[in-house]
């Protein structure tokens, strides 16, 4: 996993961000162990207490939990991974709706220039 972080909010934030896209994603499958915090840190070039910040976020959200002496793993509960999905799809539509709403485009719009778009993409035997 490559890590970006922008200087706008908190690492731990940053992180758990990260790490929750790569579960809904697909890149931790559903009952995967985790590397360790202090790998995870290693990679991210992080204090290993804030990726402990960050995975205690994602274990008191359910996407991951830890077994005693072997780690942290990502839950295998498919609801709770198409939950966070979800919940994460809907962030990333309200920042899109925002951005089209900044250059004058509203819902109906901007729900008019995306089939627009996908009847483009069809015409050319794109889904």
């Amino acid at each position: 996993m490559t890590w970006v972080f922008t200087p706008d909010r908190p690492i731990y934030l940053q992180i758990q961000e990260q790490l929750k896209l790569g579960i809904v994603a697909g890149q931790y499958p559903p009952g995967d162990k985790l590397p360790a915090v202090r790998d995870l840190a290693l990679t991210a070039a992080v204090n290993p207490n804030t990726m402990q910040r960050a995975l205690a976020e994602l274990e008191r959200d359910g996407l991951v939990y830890t077994q005693r002496t072997s780690g942290r793993f990502v839950t295998e509960d498919e609801a709770v991974i198409s939950k966070a999905k979800n919940e994460l799809a809907m962030e990333l539509i309200d920042a899109f709706l925002a951005k089209m709403a900044a250059i004058g485009y509203g819902v109906e719009a901007t729900a008019a220039l995306i089939d627009k778009k996908k009847e483009e993409g069809d015409k050319h035997g794109d889904s």
